[in-house]
Order: structure tokens, then sequence, then C-alpha cells
């Protein structure tokens, strides 16, 4: 397991490779459709990416005293943002994305040229993932788009994953749907 802490440091990033368990602490932030979109259409972003992670996620989050409380906080599906990612990783000098399913070609080569890597987080374990937020440090355009939008700000500890696309080009994703593929030729030929 490879320990990873914020601010997330270019040379360790850039050292990961597909297939490595990593534990992260520190400051992650969600974003999903809207998010990208936002930025997409040129809005400036007042939130601070620079060497910190984006989590693809809609997390269930009430107030309770006063506080807010993540109740679950799972990966939502990542090739919904694929129209924006690559621009997104460029402008926002950020370190790690998280979240589940993998993403395309254009992302891959963003991440290989700006020193990213994609992480995937479990599916299907919502509880598990939100017992790794420590404390919901903020949030950002909870009004404009809504709570599951909403870019919330988490303080996280031992939340945990796979690099499923490093900085090198490598993307476990692609190599399984190859694979997967001739597989199924072959069993198309017989």
């Amino acid at each position: 397991m490879i320990e990873l802490k914020y601010p997330f440091d270019e040379k360790q990033v850039r050292a990961l490779k597909a297939g490595d368990a990593v534990s992260i602490t520190g400051l992650i932030h969600t974003g999903r459709d809207k998010f990208h979109k936002y930025f997409a259409d040129g809005h400036p972003i007042d939130v601070d990416f620079r060497d910190g992670a984006l989590y693809h996620c809609g997390p269930v989050i009430v107030k309770e005293k006063g506080e807010w409380t993540v109740k679950a906080a799972g990966p939502t599906t990542s090739v919904r943002e694929n129209p924006y990612e690559s621009a997104f990783i460029a402008a926002s000098g950020v370190r790690l994305i998280i979240g589940k399913g993998g993403m395309d070609a254009a992302t891959l080569a963003a991440m290989k040229e700006h020193g990213c890597v994609y992480i995937q987080a479990v599916g299907g374990a919502a509880a598990l993932s939100a017992a790794a937020v420590r404390k919901v440090t903020g949030v950002s355009y909870l009004e404009e788009f809504g709570a599951a939008e909403a870019c919330w700000h988490f303080d996280v500890v031992d939340f945990r994953g796979v690099v499923g696309m490093d900085a090198h080009g490598r993307s476990l994703f692609a190599e399984v749907g190859a694979a997967s593929k001739a597989k199924l030729d072959d069993l198309l030929k017989a």
C-alpha cells in the first residue's frame, strides 16, 4: 500500500504505476457533471486543485448539530466527464482523479503530460468510502448545483483505491477492454 498525503507531490504521482494500491490522506474535492460543465463553459473555479484530488462523487450529506456529516460517498461513473477532463487536468494542476470505470485516451494523454493518475475507488461501498471522511471542511456551488453536484471539500484518512490509469500512459481499463474484445472475437469465430 502506497501512502499519498496532500498536497500530492508530482514526482511521487508520476512514480505510481497502474495496479498500485494507494491510501489517500488529506484534502480531496468532489466534482461531477455540473461542476465539469461549469468549468468547460469558461466560468472561473474558486477551488484550488493544484497538487490536489478531484473525486467523481455525489455524496449523501446531512447537517447534524450544525456540522455536515457524510453518510455515503461512493464513486460515480467517470466516463461522463471525458469531454472535460483533459482540459481540466491541464488547467488545474490536479494530481489525482478518483472515480470508477476509468476514462478515455484523451484523459490518459493529459495525465501523462501533466503528472496525474486515475484512482479506481471501490464501487458499491459508499458507506465504507464515507467512513474515510474525517471532516467536511467546506462546500462550493451548493446553491448553484444542489447537494449531489456541489463541490464538497473532504478531509480524508486512509481513503483506499487502486491506480487504474497512470502517468506513463498505461490504463488497466483499456487493457481489460482489449483482452475482452479479443476473447469475444475468438468466441464468435468458433
